[in-house]
């Protein structure tokens, strides 16, 4: 199975690049010493620990709030100093300073442990030394965001945190004034507490996030990640577009288990870019689907990206309400990318990859039918109600076990020693992947001690919902452009945490149902990777592509063009997210849910060949127009909106199917 996919861009012929260099330098995460000796050592055997203790809690059960949260963050707090540089190219040494800052971290974590007894008897009297390394503890925690994950979360963190200190100098009567709070109770809130730092953000990271990556790591590391590249490239590389339509259905597989756009973009992109490409694809394209493809991979069902694990928090539903929520938004999702791609492909006449050159699907089915395992064990155990971290901690299992047999079968025999070697390596990975995610989510939650402390979030949703004057476009657009531009310079999570806690409940206030609002900022804090000018997914899929970065990232946004449509079909109609808010008997229920999606697929094909200009022949200018037009009117859930856009799109389709014939006759 493995030599079906081997396909390098060297051995195509094509430029080679380095992977770990696009990584360094689109996703900061990445951008880490590569350090030898002791101080890799130090590093390899933290990262084990962490993971172990993880999987621990995960299977015996977490600790009490902040026993569990304290020392999660503090590990990731720890890491950041000993693998990230404080600024330039990241060396092979660790400086003194940042040890003295990770051991720092490390005190700040054990302070909660040490003193746990003492801190839940005295709580509200704060102590000199609560206060020091409270501020300590925040100012490590700044600084270490502003290394995995840029000034700009930074900046907006510090913003919210002077404002918990100045807002009770602001004007009386102005809506952003708040009560006098002492320097002692805003920092000791923010880390002593569990409405601060240690809040929901960091209590889900240490919970069913870490356990999720764990299982995307054993997932990769078993072979499955392969599988499904090669299952996508033989069910549709022959296709039309071939190259381009399997790396649309790799990136979705492939995402579902990667929190990380321009991750995903990497390990899918450095297969299907160099192919498509060589099927005729200009590069500027080939990078944008990878790009368009691989950020969708965050809303796709069943894993998603970290953020949806912290929306069970913010909205009170059970994760496998939220993954099923999920579902069609994400399947118009790339329904849009794939439509995009069809109709690009067929327009300029580009065919699919050759019979010999496509793993055999048939073949991969028959001989790793049991890789989709874990896959299942996660949806059926979400779907029956189990818990999240029992679910991830039960993919795991299963990982483990495809894994073994993965082993056997290519080596005829199980080397235990080989196995444990890997297995720890696996461990080191997924603390490594975890890093970030924790870090940004603590940063988070300065913004959300700073928010709950003064009330800033009921504030800010009715001074949104005034500024729309009422209007849901209105305030829809507005949340749009305020998580696409923080997306722009704020990792998912933070963005959706931001988001979460003050642009979602405007939209709740105007009627919207809670899992529709969230779910409509979680998406356009994704979109913001593939929307230039720091469209960091379309970047990442230039660097590979060896196009220019603007040009690549104005075609993923054309591309990726549903999802900046999608959340507004299911805020005006929530039966997308499976919302009942007619309360409809479950077959009309069914029924209405089936006619939602139907249109809006049909309004999804209209957008494309809008765009792409072809649908059964090249479009005039108007036809363009009337299409796009069709298409946005199918948005609106009303049945005249939706029978004009189906009359339109279907009356050209008609129309250039008759003109065909019509020239096919003549000719």
């Amino acid at each position: 199975m493995d030599e079906e996919l081997k396909v390098s861009p060297v051995q195509e012929g094509e430029a080679a690049f380095d992977a770990d260099e696009i990584m360094q330098k689109y996703d900061k995460e990445s951008a880490v010493r590569n350090l030898t000796g002791i101080p890799q050592k130090i590093v390899f055997v933290f990262c084990v620990l962490w993971s172990c203790f993880q999987l621990y809690t995960g299977l015996f059960g977490t600790f009490p709030s902040t026993l569990q949260r304290a020392p999660h963050l503090a590990a990731a707090m720890t890491l950041v100093y000993l693998l990230y540089p404080l600024k330039g190219k990241p060396g092979k040494t660790i400086p003194w300073y940042d040890y003295i800052c990770a051991l720092c971290c490390m005190f700040c974590g054990l302070y909660h442990v040490i003193f746990y007894d003492d801190l839940l008897l005295r709580a509200g009297s704060f102590t000199t030394l609560d206060i020091v390394v409270s501020c300590m503890a925040i100012l490590l925690l700044l600084e270490a965001a502003r290394r995995v994950a840029g000034l700009v979360i930074v900046s907006i963190s510090s913003i919210f945190l002077l404002y918990a200190f100045l807002g009770q100098h602001l004007p009386q009567n102005w809506f952003l004034f708040h009560a006098r709070f002492t320097f002692k109770r805003v920092v000791c809130t923010e880390w002593l507490g569990t409405e601060g730092i240690l809040g929901s953000p960091i209590y889900v990271s240490s919970t069913f996030i870490f356990l999720f990556l764990v299982f995307a790591t054993f997932l990769k590391a078993s072979g499955v990640g392969d599988w499904m590249t090669g299952i996508a490239m033989g069910a549709v590389g022959g296709y039309a577009g071939g190259p381009a339509k399997a790396a649309v259905v790799a990136s979705a597989l492939q995402g579902t288990v990667s929190g990380s756009s321009v991750a995903n973009v990497v390990s899918t992109g450095s297969i299907t870019i160099p192919l498509m490409k060589k099927t005729g694809y200009k590069p500027e394209f080939a990078g944008a689907v990878e790009a368009a493809a691989s950020t969708g991979g965050q809303i796709m069902p069943p894993v998603m990206g970290a953020a949806a694990f912290i929306m069970t928090e913010y909205t009170g539903l059970s994760y496998g309400t939220i993954a099923l929520a999920a579902c069609i938004p994400a399947v118009l999702y790339f329904t849009g990318i794939f439509t995009n791609v069809h109709f690009e492909a067929v327009k300029n006449g580009l065919l699919g990859m050759k019979k010999e050159d496509r793993p055999v699907v048939r073949k991969l089915l028959k001989e790793g039918w049991y890789m989709v395992a874990p896959i299942i064990v996660i949806v059926w155990l979400l779907i029956d109600g189990k818990s999240a971290m029992m679910a991830a901690v039960w993919g795991i299992f299963t990982c483990i076990c495809v894994w073994i047999i993965n082993i056997i079968k290519e080596e005829r025999r199980f080397d235990v020693k080989t196995f444990v070697t890997k297995f720890i390596n696996a461990l080191h990975d997924s603390a490594r992947s975890a890093i970030a995610v924790a870090v940004t989510c603590g940063c988070a939650g300065v913004i959300v001690g700073s928010v709950t402390m003064t009330g800033l979030g009921l504030k800010m949703a009715n001074g949104i919902v005034e500024l729309a004057g009422g209007s849901l476009w209105l305030t829809m657009i507005f949340t749009m452009l305020c998580s696409i531009l923080l997306g722009m310079g704020v990792p998912t999570t933070a963005n959706y945490i931001i988001q979460a806690t003050i642009s979602a409940p405007a939209l709740v206030a105007l009627g919207t149902p809670v899992i529709a609002a969230h779910l409509f900022v979680f998406y356009f804090g994704i979109v913001a990777d593939i929307t230039p000018p720091v469209a960091l997914a379309a970047f990442a899929g230039s660097g590979i592509a060896g196009s220019k970065p603007i040009p690549t990232g104005f075609n993923a946004t054309r591309l990726g063009i549903a999802a900046y449509l999608v959340p507004y079909m299911f805020v005006l109609n929530p039966i997308l997210v499976l919302v009942n808010v007619d309360g409809l008997a479950t077959g009309m229920f069914i029924l209405a849910a089936i006619k939602a999606i139907l249109t809006a697929m049909i309004g999804m094909i209209g957008v494309a060949t809008g765009f792409t200009g072809y649908f059964r022949r090249s479009c005039a200018w108007w036809e363009r127009i009337l299409l796009i037009g069709a298409g946005l009117l199918l948005i609106d859930p009303n049945t005249l909106t939706d029978i004009i856009g189906i009359v339109v799109v279907g009356g050209i389709f008609v129309l250039q199917t008759l003109q065909n014939k019509k020239e096919k006759a003549a000719a």
